[in-house]
């Protein structure tokens, strides 16, 4: 499993977003946590194959890339737990 965050480094959410990227991988340090800015082509290209609309995304893939859960907008930010349990259940 791994965890896709897409978000705009520049926006006003950017601290909360870095805070819960910090906190995940310490909590989570097996896990694999790619960070995308959706302003750069490679951001941009991941938002358009997971239709992603509202920033920031954070997405619980599979391996395979398959979307497990997706937590859309600023308002939205998952608990990291609520992320943790989808690692567990692929373990």
């Amino acid at each position: 499993m791994k965890v896709l965050v897409l978000y705009k480094p520049r926006a006003e959410y950017r601290q909360a977003v870095e805070d819960f990227i910090s906190q995940f991988k310490e909590k989570h340090p097996r896990l694999r946590v790619e960070v995308l800015d959706v302003d750069k082509r490679e951001g941009i290209a991941m938002a358009s194959i997971y239709d992603i609309m509202r920033y920031p995304s954070i997405l619980a893939l599979r391996d395979d890339g398959t979307i497990l859960q997706t937590w859309e907008g600023e308002e939205n930010l998952p608990r990291l737990d609520d992320v943790g349990v989808y690692a567990i259940d692929q373990l």
